[in-house]
């Protein structure tokens, strides 16, 4: 006798699999959570202040934040990419330094971008990772091109746009390279007497070539 197919018992019907975004995998989903994001570039500048950009790895840098390589892929891109971020936000101290010398206008604007500057390098929170993005700029040519990148677009321009000179873009590089060549020996090679002169005293020298840079014709 035959059976009524409809009389059989209904077979459960399987559980649709989740859908996954493309280019992400379940894993990093799941790791991905609130503030995935600032996790990341939080533990980027970590490693690279520690490790140097040779060494920091994007898996490293994921697995120092909690989450999956591939995540920090989805949000940054390449390496480079990454350490441009990095430096973006260690940087973000100096890129007001405009701020500081077109406030009280040019009596007084080479001291004051000198004050603001080692004041930055003498943070014990600002410094690391400064040290860590001169270092790999020193060391690695790719590193060198994003901080130059950096400097280009973000500060030197406004800098210039403050000042009233012939060649304010020139002006502003020479005043940008003095003080970088002073926080390179006080504060990366630690260069003695440079490293433990008294900060007001080097002020007190830097300030009017500094001036003379800003302001005068």
């Amino acid at each position: 006798m035959s059976r009524d197919p409809s009389e059989e018992p209904a077979r459960p019907a399987k559980a649709a699999k989740p859908v996954r975004r493309r280019g992400r995998p379940a894993r990093a989903e799941a790791a991905e959570g609130p503030g995935a994001r600032e996790r990341i570039l939080t533990a980027a500048r970590t490693e690279f202040a520690e490790r140097g950009y040779d060494k920091t790895s994007v898996r490293g840098i994921g697995k120092a934040a909690g989450v999956d390589a591939a995540l920090v892929h989805h949000y940054f891109g390449t390496k480079e990419q990454v350490f441009a971020a990095a430096i973006e936000l260690s940087f973000a101290p100096a890129l007001t330094i405009p701020d500081a010398i077109a406030d009280g206008g040019e009596a007084g604007a080479g001291e004051r971008m000198a004050r603001f500057v080692f004041g930055i390098w003498e943070n014990p929170v600002s410094r690391p990772p400064l040290l860590a993005i001169m270092r790999s700029a020193l060391t690695n040519e790719t590193a060198a091109t994003v901080l130059r990148g950096l400097i280009e677009r973000r500060l030197l321009p406004r800098v210039a746009g403050e000042l009233h000179v012939p060649d304010p873009e020139f002006r502003a590089q020479l005043a940008a390279s003095h003080l970088m060549g002073i926080a390179m020996l006080r504060y990366v090679i630690k260069m003695e007497p440079m490293a433990s002169a008294d900060l007001e005293e080097i002020v007190a020298m830097v300030a009017p070539t500094l001036q003379r840079y800003l302001t005068e014709a």
